[in-house]
């Protein structure tokens, strides 16, 4: 991961336009190759960013930062002065451990992968990626494969994640196409209409419900 500390400007073009007056900033860039740049406020949130794929172009003559996706928008980041360049190698993380409820729920919506839809067949639970493992990656009635992210509260730091999965899996030609679904026990407006304009799913799931059904997993006892 490589930390940059910069007074620097920003501008965005893509489906809409967008421009950060020069001032002191955090860029991060991570082994990802997505590019996040944060303020001193707004908690976690970046002010911009650039998720993956895309790609990094740095003139040192100019200052100027191009990153650039596969749907032609641009990140242009003009840094003024440098005040720190660092650079660390984190490693494989291990991943984030899933509270007891959306652990859970995982288990059960592998179990009744119905709830999704007629005819709908699991793969695998925990399926592995380069960032990160797919909560369940399902078939659906027509063969179809199909990328489930599962939490106990949706929020638009889930639909972000499920859409590195759905990208990401639609380079193996084995797989695609891929679709993704967002399956949640309580899905915030913000996070739906995320999902919605990124071609994503959404489903609430009754925790209650889906605890007191029999499994579809067939068992020796």
């Amino acid at each position: 991961m490589r930390l940059v500390i910069a007074t620097c400007s920003v501008d965005y073009s893509g489906r809409l336009t967008a421009h950060l007056p020069m001032a002191p900033r955090l860029l991060m860039v991570k082994a990802d190759g997505s590019v996040l740049i944060h303020a001193d406020g707004g908690s976690y949130k970046p002010l911009n960013w650039m998720s993956p794929p895309c790609k990094l172009t740095v003139d040192e003559s100019t200052g100027v930062w191009s990153v650039t996706n596969k749907a032609g928008e641009e990140l242009r980041i003009t840094i003024e002065e440098v005040h720190s360049d660092t650079a660390y190698e984190l490693g494989t993380d291990p991943g984030l451990i899933k509270d007891g409820v959306e652990a859970h729920l995982q288990e059960l919506l592998a179990e009744h992968v119905h709830t999704f839809g007629d005819g709908w067949t699991l793969v695998r639970r925990e399926y592995p990626t380069a960032i990160g493992p797919v909560d369940l990656l399902c078939r659906d009635a027509d063969g179809r494969h199909v990328a489930v992210e599962i939490k106990r509260r949706g929020e638009i730091d889930g639909v972000e994640q499920l859409t590195r999965y759905v990208e990401l899996l639609n380079r193996d030609p084995l797989l695609a196409p891929v679709r993704g679904i967002f399956a949640a026990q309580l899905i915030k407006p913000q996070a739906q209409f995320l999902a919605t304009d990124r071609g994503l799913e959404c489903v609430t799931v009754d925790y209650d419900a889906l605890r007191g059904m029999e499994s579809d997993v067939l068992r020796l006892f």
